[in-house]
């Protein structure tokens, strides 16, 4: 599985269960020896990642009082932290993936100092940020990440949000351009609320799909990664109050390359 398919940062969202869960199973995707497009679960890559002990999986949370408690925030220095081990190369595996837990509790200072990596990551670095809302985070990070919603989560969307998004994909695995065009044409009238459920629903198969909790419809990791993308960019255009035309007309150009 070639490491040039996977982004260098995500945000996954959702609760705090799931998106954890979520990281996991990204980060032995992109660590997995066993050469297909998900994780294995079965070579000694996997099998470290999924009982938390891989040396190139490092996590950051937010830390414990002396009472035990955790603390409101994930400070600079945390963050700083990272920056320094960051430029360090990975201990057995080809990537050195951080899992930044709870990540809209970084302080306006943290998310800085983050935004440093993002925007020039060791090539051997992944960032993989969980939390509730996207919002909860500076845009200035969020627009250097892909964001992904954590599959299985005890509020599904709408059936007919859930239609709509399995129709979509279907249409970006094979559907071809006409069918692209109907489908844009049919959904023009669909209020804002809508149009978000609807984004939510694809990101939500989108991340079944890559942690392989549902089968890829004969898409490209490269092509999963790349519609995750698109949705991400279609989310930050609702967020901006942008009609439903405009994201759908954006999405007609953008689904089906060339």
């Amino acid at each position: 599985m070639a490491a040039a398919n996977f982004s260098h940062a995500y945000i996954i969202t959702g609760s705090p269960e799931n998106t954890l869960r979520t990281a996991t199973e990204l980060a032995a995707a992109m660590l997995c020896t066993g050469g297909g497009d998900t994780p294995c679960g079965t070579c000694r890559s996997c099998r470290k990642v999924f009982a938390h002990i891989h040396p190139d999986v490092l996590v950051l949370q937010r830390q414990k009082d002396d009472k035990g408690k955790q603390k409101p925030e994930i400070y600079v220095d945390q963050v700083r932290e990272i920056a320094a081990s960051a430029p360090v190369l990975p201990n057995e595996a080809e990537r050195k993936i951080y899992i930044i837990q709870d990540a809209g509790a970084m302080n306006p200072a943290a998310q800085n100092a983050l935004l440093k990596l993002l925007e020039e990551p060791p090539p051997f670095d992944a960032f993989l940020l969980t939390a509730e809302n996207a919002d909860q985070l500076l845009e200035t990070v969020r627009s250097r990440c892909v964001t992904l919603r954590a599959g299985g989560e005890d509020a599904p969307p709408p059936a007919e949000a859930r239609e709509r998004a399995e129709r979509y994909l279907d249409i970006a695995a094979g559907g071809g351009r006409i069918s692209l065009i109907s489908f844009v044409n049919a959904n023009g009238e669909l209020s804002g609320t809508e149009m978000q459920e609807f984004v939510l629903a694809v990101r939500a198969l989108l991340a079944d799909m890559l942690c392989a909790r549902l089968p890829d419809r004969g898409l490209s990791r490269g092509e999963l990664l790349r519609l995750a993308g698109l949705m991400d960019r279609a989310a930050e255009y609702l967020r901006f109050h942008v009609s439903t035309r405009h994201v759908l007309g954006m999405l007609l150009v953008n689904t089906i390359p060339g």
